[in-house]
């Protein structure tokens, strides 16, 4: 099978890169802008659609749901036709996706168009990275890789302000936290129209495995379901979590099964059992746990614990976002200048498990300094080891694979994500439960139901208010001493990498075999 670059295509140029890249940045940071904005504004969105707590888990599940388990399609997809395209389509099913779903009268119409709207989320955010790579070696890549994970951070930390911001104005109303970004996502497919040129890379004889990608879309997607209400609708010993785990292991069994008989899988095995492969997935899974997680839990400790507004929460969240802004852009111009990348992937794991192991210790009544020297050290630890765990797994591959690989490292970054949000929030649900029933049972009061208590805290008399806030507040650190334990696993995995000099072309100097345990010492071009 071969890869044919258009006669008479040349590299882009340093002006025409940046160009392109003030459209590719301002697509991603709109894209996900939008997976977070909605999470302040959630609780008068169902409100106003008078939807149950169900819907409410579904409206924020289903657009993770789709996004995960399509990102290694999206990304065989790029491999085989034109990523220019692909990228425009992606931007205009996020678009249509986001209106409707700001104009949606039910929690039913809103869920299903926020599942769309995932799908295009999911896209945008693999083919920037793909673009990306197309246009740019790994070398170079780096410093571009620090604008990347910048832009990424502020989007995380920034979407509950605005989107606090949004709900607490008067004349603008929920609905805007879908509108907002589609003007911006139109602006991108302009600037992207006028300004990438990318040589269209063309296949003979691809057969795309539908089989294994329906297969594998199902086993994911049956997981992520299973994960996202296992510990809070069903115990994790249950009818249902055998029924659930056991039936999506079958079928990502099967899909591995067709994966190894195909001639073009959506996900090359080879590619995966490589041992750097292998490594940066396992070391992404811990950096998705901290990216995502951190941010949902924090922002509730801040509420909830604390007492903060949704608009003060999300200011007192800046420690993190300064912390990926600064490492993930000093680290990508380190790592265009020296061509190395596992220094500072290794440096970075250690900095994010020290940065939990601060946040472990806060309960309802630490100081805010300590806290934000915490979240400072986990944002450091996010944007040293983020994007440069792409960047070892792509400069393994040749351009045909790009996009396999890049879809396969960032699925498990999401993948790690949604199962640290799903299991860390099954643990602090537990801790605060025990809490609350201890701290009313000193007050002399018993609790009903499952003895958690309501969120509405202005409801509450103020003595059970402040055991509500306290058991939020003890309970967090509980859950980041669980994530530094996970993010150990990340500091092995990142020390066991293979040393690596980024090459300085976008193909491989060397061809590396299918099925490959090492990658090879490959020096820079030129």
């Amino acid at each position: 099978m071969s890869v044919h670059a258009p006669s008479g295509s040349a590299p882009m140029s340093r002006r025409q890169v940046l160009e392109a890249l003030s459209g590719l940045l301002l697509v991603l940071f709109v894209a996900m802008l939008s997976s977070t904005v909605v999470s302040t504004a959630l609780p008068q969105i169902i409100g106003a659609l008078d939807g149950t707590q169900a819907q409410y888990t579904w409206v924020v599940t289903a657009m993770l749901l789709v996004s995960t388990a399509s990102t290694p399609i999206w990304g065989k997809l790029a491999d085989i036709y034109d990523k220019k395209l692909l990228l425009q389509i992606a931007i205009v099913i996020f678009v249509a996706a986001s209106v409707a779903s700001g104009f949606a009268q039910t929690t039913e119409q809103l869920i299903a168009f926020r599942a769309a709207q995932g799908l295009g989320m999911g896209a945008l955010q693999i083919l920037v990275q793909i673009v990306l790579a197309a246009m740019i070696s790994p070398r170079d890549r780096g410093r571009y890789y620090g604008y990347l994970g910048a832009v990424m951070a502020v989007a995380t930390v920034g979407g509950p302000l605005l989107g606090g911001l949004i709900v607490d104005t008067s004349w603008l109303g929920w609905r805007w936290c879908f509108f907002i970004g589609a003007p911006f996502a139109a602006v991108a497919f302009v600037l992207l129209q006028k300004t990438l040129k990318l040589p269209v890379l063309r296949r003979a004889d691809v057969k795309i495995d539908y089989v294994g990608a329906t297969l594998m879309t199902a086993g994911i997607s049956i997981l992520l379901i299973w994960v996202t209400f296992v510990g809070t609708d069903f115990a994790w010993l249950s009818w249902q979590t055998a029924a659930m785990a056991g039936s999506g292991l079958v079928l990502l069994a099967a899909a591995v099964w067709v994966e190894s008989r195909v001639a073009d899988p959506i996900v090359p095995l080879g590619l995966v059992a490589r041992r750097n492969t292998a490594l940066a997935i396992i070391a992404s899974l811990a950096v998705g746990m901290a990216m995502f997680g951190g941010a949902v839990f924090l922002g509730q400790y801040f509420q909830i614990g604390r007492g903060h507004s949704p608009t003060e929460a999300g200011l007192l969240m800046i420690p993190l976002m300064a912390g990926v802004l600064l490492a993930s852009t000093v680290t990508g111009r380190l790592t265009s200048e020296t061509g190395k990348v596992k220094p500072y992937i290794v440096i970075g794991t250690v900095v994010l498990t020290l940065g939990f192991a601060v946040l472990s210790v806060m309960d309802h009544e630490t100081s805010l300094t300590v806290i934000g020297a915490g979240m400072f050290l986990v944002g450091v630890g996010v944007g040293m080891s983020m994007q440069n765990l792409v960047l070892v797994v792509q400069n393994s591959v040749d351009m045909h694979e790009i996009g396999a690989a890049s879809g396969t490292v960032t699925f498990f970054r999401s993948l790690g994500g949604t199962v640290g949000v799903s299991v860390l929030g099954a643990v602090l649900a537990t801790r605060v439960t025990e809490n609350i029933t201890a701290g009313l049972a000193k007050l002399g009061v018993r609790p009903s139901g499952g003895g958690a208590g309501t969120l509405d805290l202005a409801s509450l008399p103020a003595p059970v208010r402040e055991v509500v806030r306290a058991a939020y507040g003890d309970a967090t650190g509980h859950i980041f001493l669980i994530s530094a334990a996970i993010a150990v696993v990340g500091i092995v995995a990142a020390a066991l990498l293979k040393p690596i000099t980024l090459r300085g072309s976008l193909e491989l100097i060397e061809s590396v075999p299918d099925g490959a345990e090492d990658e090879p010492e490959l020096q820079p071009a030129g």
